[in-house]
Parts: C-alpha cells; sequence; structure tokens
C-alpha cells in the first residue's frame, strides 16, 4: 500500500492524500461507512457506490468471526467476494467489541477470554487469532489487536494498558509475517496509538509504533468517555510524532465538527456509526445544522431534507415524508436517513480536501464548525 501527501493547508496541518490499496486508491480525508456485520446497515452495495460515494467500508472482525465464521469466510472467498464490494475494507481487529463485553470477559497477557453475546460460548481473542481471522476476512487494511483503554482510566491504569498493547503489537506483526494472504492482495497492518488522556502516554505509544515503518498509523481510545478538548490534544500530540508520509486513521470519531476539527489537527481517515445509528432514529445532519426530524415542525415541510446540499443528497424525499417514514417505523425511512448521512459524512471529508487543495481550509472549517453545531 501507498500514501502520497499531495498538499497541506496554510495555516493548518489539514492535509490531502492518494492512498493505493489493492482494491483502488482512496483520495483523503476519507469517511469510512461502517458495515459491522458485512453490511452496511439498510444500505445496498449500489447506493454506497452512486449515492454516497463511498470509497472503502468497514468490517468487523469479532462479529464476522462468530457470525457467519471463517470457515464460511474463507469458502466466500473473504469479504470482497461473500459481500459484493470490490473497492477497498478495512477491519478493525475485534478489541473495542471484545473489551466492551465487561463482566464476559477476562484479560490476560494472553488476549482475552469471552463469551459470544449470541450463544453465551466461550471463544479467545489474541494478537495472534486476530491476525488470523483478518487474514480470513481479507481486507486491504487491518488493525493490531490492542487493549481500547476506557477514557476515564486512571494514570497507572493507562500504563499498564499501554504497555501490554505495546507487547500485543509485536506479536501481531510476528504473526502477519508467519502467514500469508489468502486471496492474492496484500494487507496492510495499523499499529494503534493508545495512551488514554496522558500526554506523555501518547507519545511514548506514537513513538513506539512509529519503530515498526508500518504502510499507516490509528488513534484509539478517544471518544470513549474523554472531553472533546482533551481529544483535541490528544490528537496533536501524537500526529506531532507520527510519520507524515502514512496516513493517520482516527478510529471511531465522530460528530461532523469533531471530523472537522481532527482534519485540522492532520488526520486523514474516518469512521463511526453516528451517521447509521442516528439516521435510524430520526437525527438527520445537513449544511445548516442538526435536524431532529420526529418534531411534529417537519410535518408539512415538503422542501427537500438539505435544500442546500446539492451535491450529495437526494431530493425527491421531502422532510415531511421523511418524518411520516420514522414516525411510522417504516424500514424506508430508516434507509433514506442512513444513506443521506452517510452522503453527507462523505461529502463533508471530500469537501474538506477540496478546500486544503485551495488552501481555504482553515476559514471555510471555521464557518462550517458554527453551522454543523446549530439545532434545526
Amino acid at each position: 500500500m501507498q500514501y502520497t501527501l499531495e498538499h497541506t493547508s496554510e495555516n493548518s496541518a489539514a492535509r490531502a492524500g492518494t492512498l493505493e490499496t489493492p482494491h483502488g486508491n482512496i483520495s483523503t480525508p476519507i469517511f469510512m461507512p461502517v458495515g459491522t456485520a458485512g453490511s452496511v446497515k439498510g444500505v445496498h452495495v449500489k447506493e454506497l457506490k452512486d449515492d454516497i460515494k463511498a470509497q472503502i467500508i468497514l468490517g468487523n472482525t469479532y462479529h464476522l468471526y462468530l457470525r457467519p465464521g471463517m470457515p464460511i469466510m474463507e469458502a466466500a472467498g473473504g469479504l470482497h467476494k461473500f459481500n459484493g464490494w470490490d473497492k477497498p475494507i478495512l477491519t478493525d481487529s475485534g478489541g473495542f467489541q471484545v473489551f466492551s463485553l465487561g463482566d464476559i470477559r477476562k484479560l490476560t497477557e494472553e488476549g482475552v477470554h469471552f463469551q459470544s453475546h449470541i450463544d453465551g460460548s466461550y471463544h479467545l481473542f489474541s494478537p495472534e487469532n486476530s491476525m488470523n481471522i483478518q487474514r480470513s476476512i481479507g481486507a486491504d487494511i487491518i488493525m493490531a489487536f490492542d487493549e481500547c483503554t476506557p477514557g476515564d482510566a486512571d494514570y497507572a491504569y493507562a500504563k499498564k494498558s499501554l504497555e501490554l498493547t505495546q507487547r500485543w503489537l509485536e506479536r501481531c506483526f510476528v504473526q502477519l509475517d508467519k502467514t500469508q494472504p489468502l486471496y492474492g492482495h496484500e494487507q496492510s497492518l495499523f499499529p494503534i496509538v493508545q495512551g488514554c488522556v496522558y500526554p506523555d502516554l501518547r507519545k511514548l505509544a506514537a513513538q513506539q509504533v512509529s519503530t515498526y515503518n508500518a504502510d499507516g498509523y490509528a488513534i484509539g481510545g478517544l471518544a470513549v468517555g474523554e472531553k472533546e478538548e482533551d481529544m483535541y490534544a490528544m490528537i496533536e500530540v501524537v500526529n506531532a510524532i507520527l510519520p507524515e508520509n502514512k496516513p493517520r486513521y482516527l478510529m471511531g470519531v465522530g460528530t461532523p465538527v469533531n471530523i472537522l476539527e481532527a482534519i485540522d489537527r492532520g488526520v486523514d481517515m474516518f469512521d463511526c456509526v453516528m451517521p447509521t445509528r442516528n439516521g435510524r432514529n430520526g437525527m438527520l445532519f445537513t449544511k445548516k445544522g442538526i435536524i431532529n426530524i420526529r418534531n411534529k415542525k417537519w410535518e408539512s415541510d415538503f422542501t427537500p431534507v438539505d435544500p442546500d446540499g446539492t451535491s450529495y443528497v437526494d431530493h425527491q424525499y421531502s422532510r415531511a415524508y421523511l418524518r411520516h417514514l420514522i414516525i411510522s417505523k417504516e424500514m424506508l425511512g430508516a434507509q433514506i436517513a442512513s444513506i443521506h448521512n452517510l452522503a453527507f459524512y462523505v461529502w463533508l471529508t471530500q469537501e474538506a480536501r477540496i478546500q486544503i487543495k485551495n488552501d481555504t481550509f482553515k476559514t471555510w472549517k471555521e464557518e462550517m464548525v458554527k453551522q454543523l453545531s446549530v439545532r434545526l
């Protein structure tokens, strides 16, 4: 995988680049729709390509491992063949999902023993089998197995957790070197920078992962309960150390404002379930602010969801009609809202790219942050 840094914005650390993968090129900054169980909920592949204009999607190691399972995945020829998506795919390591299981998991040096949320069966995720599972899934970009430290962890816990993540990272690279890709294309392993909200731990983590000369680097353990200003501060600390000639992926973040602020600080790649999860519940993101489509004020509003969004949204559906669908719990309502929000997120990052290359990003971003924070 090859990353080309094309331009850095004036008065900002915002970057525009191109990421070359075995399944196509990605123009950064980029938002990646989340396909937890092998699909982006309620969205067809055709809509991902034509309406949303997604360039890459995510798969989830934990969920795909449990169902349909790796024998089925390998028999299908990997996730690309299984779900019909022929563009790049990124998979997480399963770590975040396992650590969110709480009382039904046990952390050891070996890995994490856990019970399936589906049937209660017992399993182990270790750095080695996380790599093996991600080989079976066949994503272009795969994540190292790490512990996602809670945002409110004390210093002692965060330090111990980071040291475990660092030991696991070495095991991930060793295991990857011992194995071969299964489907004829190379896979790029991204280390994950942890360290909670402690600058010295984040610095240590960024320095340590940089020694691996990986194809890219991820920033994890943010948007997990810490204050927004702490999140932004940690991004600045980490990006001051990570190599400039490699992509930087901020995991699981976040609101449109979060994304713009992170781009401003030098982040290239994003994912989040917010566009689809919030969309299914009637929250819509637009250029002028946030709409709760369930509110009665939209009942007889026959204008498009985002009248100014001619570059990304299908105008055939009015606010009134979408409200009717959501209130009636029609499946089409959740589908339309999900497509709208995903298309907006992708548009936002690609518009940021245009502004970066034109050296107008900083002014544009400051104005957009004001607009995107408004509740309509």
